[in-house]
C-alpha cells in the first residue's frame, strides 16, 4: 500500500478554471515565485563579489528584501494549495543525517580542532 506523502492545503471552492492559453493567478504567481528565486540567486553572487561596503551593505538589504518577498509568495501559495511538498519519511532523514555527519570530520577546520 502506497502512502500519500503530499503536504499541501486544500484548494480554495469554485476556483475559476482556465482552459487554453491564458493565466491565471496561480500562473501568475507561479512565474512571480520563479523570478524571485532567480533574484535571489543573482543577488547572492552580487553580494559576494562587492568589493565596496557600502555597495555590499546596500545589496545585502535587496537580498534580505528579495528572500522576504519569495517566502511571502510561497506562503501565498501553500495557503491556496498551489503548491504541494513531499514528506520524508523519518528512516531516510536518519540515514542522510548519519551520512553527512560523517563528513564533518573531514572539513580543516574541524580536524584543527580535535
Amino acid at each position: 500500500m502506497m502512502q500519500n506523502n503530499q503536504i499541501q492545503n486544500p484548494k480554495p471552492p469554485n476556483e475559476p478554471q482556465v482552459k487554453g492559453p491564458e493565466m491565471n493567478d496561480r500562473d501568475r504567481l507561479n512565474d512571480i515565485l520563479a523570478t524571485e528565486k532567480y533574484l535571489t540567486d543573482s543577488f547572492n553572487t552580487a553580494v559576494r563579489e562587492a568589493s565596496h561596503n557600502q555597495l555590499y551593505q546596500d545589496m545585502m538589504t535587496i537580498l534580505t528584501e528579495t528572500h522576504q518577498c519569495q517566502r511571502n509568495i510561497f506562503d501565498l501559495m501553500f495557503q491556496k494549495g498551489w503548491y504541494k511538498l513531499e514528506a520524508e519519511n523519518q528512516q531516510k532523514l536518519d540515514q542522510a543525517y548519519q551520512q553527512f555527519s560523517g563528513y564533518a570530520t573531514q572539513f580543516p577546520y574541524q580536524a584543527a580542532m580535535q
